[in-house]
């Protein structure tokens, strides 16, 4: 993992710990979040839609065994989810503004369910610039949730009734490589989410978008 950011998760974590500092710390987050999201902007802005949908490590364990468009879907419906199905237990982004049409998903869930070229033929159906607004929406959505945050928030955790209504909502799918996140997400306090999935696992898959597009400038130079 990239070192800096890591420093930063890091440092933020410790920040939480304290009522004194969890303000702190929730700026630093903040801070965090815009500098990763802008990686993702210049990934975006800078190659062709068509390159979202390829796959240069198709073949191997990891991260970036995926797309650059599975990529950011992945971040951010899981975002979206955490943090609205249960933290400010409101409606989800994707839904509120009817994002399935625009981006042209055929699902809507994380897509941790999908393999191979199940990854390929999802990621080619998708509007790569409505995906990055919407990635915005939930950002800047999570950010005001983050904002309003009491020390005492960080401490609230989730059990059977949480579970139950994931479960429900079918934003997770029943496949063994998916379900298991529900009962992830609902065995950390909202503290513990703070770092997976709003801010490490941000960083984990910006890496593997970063090993992408550098292994996709090299293939073109071929």
């Amino acid at each position: 993992m990239n070192e800096e950011w890591s420093q930063k998760t890091k440092d933020m974590g410790a920040l939480l710990n304290k009522e004194v500092t969890y303000k702190e710390g929730i700026e630093k987050l903040l801070e965090l979040r815009t500098e990763l999201f802008t990686q993702i902007e210049q990934i975006v802005n800078g190659y062709p839609d068509k390159a979202f949908s390829l796959m240069p490590f198709p073949n191997v364990t990891g991260y970036h065994s995926k797309t650059l468009s599975y990529s950011i879907w992945h971040i951010f419906r899981i975002e979206d989810i955490v943090a609205h199905e249960l933290i400010a237990e409101n409606e989800q982004i994707f839904f509120a503004g009817k994002w399935q049409e625009a981006i042209h998903s055929p699902i809507i869930t994380t897509g941790n369910e999908l393999k191979g070229e199940a990854i390929r033929e999802f990621s080619e159906k998708l509007d790569v610039q409505a995906l990055l607004n919407y990635a915005k929406a939930v950002m800047e959505a999570t950010n005001e949730i983050l904002r309003n945050l009491t020390y005492a928030d960080l401490k609230r955790r989730f059990g059977e009734e949480e579970k139950e209504k994931l479960r429900r909502i079918d934003c997770v799918s029943t496949d063994k490589d998916a379900v298991w996140l529900i009962d992830y997400w609902c065995g950390k306090d909202v503290r513990g989410l703070l770092k997976m999935p709003f801010s490490r696992h941000w960083i984990m898959h910006i890496e593997a978008m970063q090993r992408i597009k550098n292994k996709l400038c090299k293939q073109c130079k071929q």
